[in-house]
């Protein structure tokens, strides 16, 4: 596992590894309130855009990949808040060699608030590295050591986004904050993900749904 020292911490940290997925399904026991969906909701795979009423400044105008849902909540890596730390800065604390600039320059995300002194390289292709999940038949996450070493070595993956930290959520919380108009929710491509400039990922991935986040209110629904 990648660890990183990190000031921050999150209320809902925790030591346990993400589980594999299952079939989504929301739960309530109140009928009055609940959320019914006539179809299971996967959103693995895909991209929620913060709305712009949304102010946590943990999510506010990110964009996060969902790479787990199951009936257990869902997990991904926002793409688009690179933190005050290189990846240079990574690979000294790994004790990995580095000189080239280039590599040591790269940026490093805020995957999310939870675990973030842990690591996670989210890349493609997916390469034999120790413990990757695959998310798609192109897109894995991987949190071995061995992936910073390829990189560091310039072998590594053709295109990745390193990160600190993953979002996480509960079983039904993703589709209760979707059914509060909190995302959009778009179909990921490894162009949005990898070539996108980092600060156009926000309205380039709304812009796929024909939506142009400057005109849209924090009122507007989701779609």
């Amino acid at each position: 596992m990648i660890k990183y020292p990190h000031s921050a911490e999150s209320e809902h940290d925790d030591d346990r590894e993400p589980k594999a997925p299952a079939t989504p399904r929301a739960h309530t026991n109140d009928a009055d309130t609940a959320i019914i969906y006539e179809d299971d909701l996967d959103l693995k795979n895909h991209l929620l855009v913060a709305m712009p009423n949304v102010l946590d400044p943990n999510f506010s105008h990110g964009v996060t990949y969902i790479c787990e849902h199951n009936d257990e909540g869902a997990m991904g890596i926002t793409i688009n808040r690179p933190l005050d730390v290189t990846l240079g800065d990574i690979l000294d604390h790994m004790k990995i060699t580095c000189t080239n600039p280039a590599i040591r320059n790269r940026p490093v995300f805020m995957g999310g608030p939870v675990a973030m002194e842990r690591g996670f390289v989210l890349h493609t292709p997916h390469g034999g590295w120790e413990s990757t999940l695959e998310v798609t038949d192109e897109i894995g996450l991987t949190t071995s050591k061995d992936i910073l070493q390829a990189l560091a070595d310039g072998a590594g993956p053709a295109r990745a986004v390193i990160a600190l930290g993953y979002s996480g959520w509960s079983a039904g919380q993703i589709e209760t904050e979707i059914a509060e108009n909190t995302w959009l929710t778009v179909d990921a491509t490894p162009e949005l993900i990898f070539d996108q400039p980092v600060d156009e990922r926000w309205t380039a991935a709304a812009r796929t749904l024909g939506i142009d986040m400057n005109l849209v209110s924090g009122e507007a629904g989701h779609a």
